[in-house]
């Protein structure tokens, strides 16, 4: 699995550490990017596919930092913390969109084109529809 990702184009930008005040998300590259699609992995397996149009830092902060009703980022913060916590490693993957594919004119959002197909392809364990 890990290997497709990295076959289309996808690239490590940072990954999750367990800290005494929770997980925290550490970004070397595309923090500000959006229509970003990203993977979180561990131990070559990829564990969550998801896509954001907001900048990737404001992203992964809701899994830092889940609000009370954001049931996918509650989830994932117990995921990751679980993962961590286990000695486990998690890093994050992403395919950025910098908007060189157009139809007609159009920008096609690269992100949401490719999610649904690689998440029922992949079925990562933390997507809702791979469990």
């Amino acid at each position: 699995m890990h290997q497709r990702l990295l076959d289309i184009g996808f690239r490590k930008v940072g990954e999750w550490k367990l800290s005494a005040s929770g997980i925290t998300c550490t970004l070397d590259a595309e923090a500000e990017s959006r229509n970003i699609l990203y993977a979180f992995e561990s131990e070559r397996e990829i564990l969550y596919i998801g896509k954001t149009v907001q900048p990737l830092k404001a992203r992964m902060y809701g899994y830092q930092n889940p609000g009370p009703t954001q049931s996918t980022n509650i989830r994932n913060n117990a995921n990751l913390k679980e993962c961590l916590g286990a000695g486990g490693t998690v890093s994050i993957l992403v395919l950025p969109d910098h908007g060189l594919l157009k139809y007609g004119g159009f920008h096609l959002n690269l992100a949401a084109a490719l999610e649904d197909d690689i998440v029922s392809q992949l079925k990562p364990k933390w997507n809702k529809t791979g469990i």
